[in-house]
């Protein structure tokens, strides 16, 4: 059993659970002022509600910045977990604020909390806050984090169709064909009919022939005859191999119906009887 507050209340990891205390309000709306007396009147700055959510994770959720750092100079608990198993910094990330990343993170954060749920990276492609992204990269994030609902973080910045997130994560390395019930990230790009997104996910070697739990290729989640179609069907067209073996000759990426100069040398895709064919030039 576990102990019990004079109040009844169970008593948590971190304070008894309460409702809503004027400290979670005062941080919530960044009233630094109430707060700053609040803490000097010995007001408990790690006091969880009945859903486990602490002033730190308040502030953090909506990006108070001087909330945030007054309270964890008051020694709020910088991993405190919320019902969810939510950190402040996966709320800070949520908010897309970096002012408040870069504090949770100065006073020692986990930017890889054993959560069985979304980490820091997934909630920072899910608000589109490259500059998060980008940072907690820089600090060691896992770029695989698995979460059951959402796949990795490129499965996310992909269906919120984030292409700054997308870049960033496929240049700091992020597997192009992580699966998540064996769909990928360009069958999320097909999805939302995205084509600035297939070509990206492409040229970094997304395997446009994966197929799903569903036995779907992601050419199968585009309307006929519309700009994401005729993209994916030009990467399964008959030159394919032709184009990724002349994209890895040249470590370039490769081009939509057009002209691309790769590595000096202009490839020239031109249509021909509803075909695609290369020559150079």
């Amino acid at each position: 059993m576990e102990p019990r507050g004079a109040d009844g209340c169970f008593l948590g990891d971190v304070g008894f659970w309460v409702e809503r205390t004027p400290v979670h309000e005062a941080a919530q709306r960044g009233e630094t002022l109430q707060l700053q007396q609040l803490i000097e009147s010995g007001a408990c700055v790690n006091q969880v509600t009945v859903d486990s959510i602490t002033p730190l994770h308040a502030a953090s959720l909506q990006g108070q910045a001087r909330c945030v750092q007054l309270l964890l100079a008051a020694g709020a608990q910088v991993d405190a977990r919320n019902i969810d198993g939510s950190t402040p910094l996966c709320d800070a990330c949520a908010s897309g604020s970096i002012e408040c990343v870069k504090l949770l993170l100065s006073y020692g954060a986990k930017v890889n909390p054993p959560l069985y749920t979304a980490s820091p990276l997934h909630e920072a492609c899910m608000s589109g806050s490259s500059e998060c992204v980008r940072l907690l990269i820089d600090v060691g994030a896992n770029l695989e984090a698995h979460d059951c609902h959402f796949g990795t973080p490129l499965h996310v910045a992909c269906a919120r169709e984030h292409l700054d997130c997308v870049k960033v994560l496929l240049n700091a390395g992020a597997n192009v064909n992580a699966a998540k019930l064996h769909e990928t990230a360009l069958h999320h790009a097909a999805k939302v009919k995205n084509v600035d997104l297939i070509e990206m996910l492409v040229a970094f070697g997304g395997n446009i022939y994966a197929r799903d739990n569903r036995g779907k290729k992601p050419s199968d989640y585009v309307w006929n005859s519309s700009a994401p179609a005729k993209c994916l069907e030009f990467y399964e067209s008959p030159w394919l191999s032709f184009l990724v073996a002349f994209r890895r000759r040249h470590a370039g990426r490769v081009p939509a119906p057009g002209k691309g100069d790769i590595s000096g040398s202009t490839l020239v895709i031109s249509q021909v009887g509803g075909c695609y064919a290369p020559s150079f030039s």
